[in-house]
């Protein structure tokens, strides 16, 4: 699961340059392989379920502070692998101890 995660991550990086540099032929080409590895993977978490889990997390670890987003994501990071990428969980994070 994580090789595929990687790959995932890989052609995500890919497209986004791509996409910037307005390479539309080579970014067709990386979206499509990044369907055909995701069906492979488990379906990843919505915006509300990773919120849940997260307001879990920060609850159990006793965080209140920016400063303390260290502990969430080392928790975090463990219960949520293969469910959600670490950007994600890193932005929402920020975002609920902010």
């Amino acid at each position: 699961m994580k090789i595929l995660q990687k790959a995932v991550k890989q052609r995500k990086d890919s497209a986004e340059i791509y996409k910037t540099q307005n390479r539309e032929d080579l970014l067709v080409k990386e979206e499509a392989e990044i369907a055909v590895i995701e069906a492979y993977l488990p379906k990843a978490m919505s915006e509300d379920e990773l919120k849940a889990a997260l307001q879990e997390i920060i609850a159990k670890v006793g965080a209140s502070a920016p400063s303390d987003m260290g502990k969430v994501m080392g928790v975090a990071t463990k219960e949520l692998a293969g469910k959600t990428d670490g950007k994600a969980i890193s932005a929402m994070v920020k975002q609920l101890l902010a």
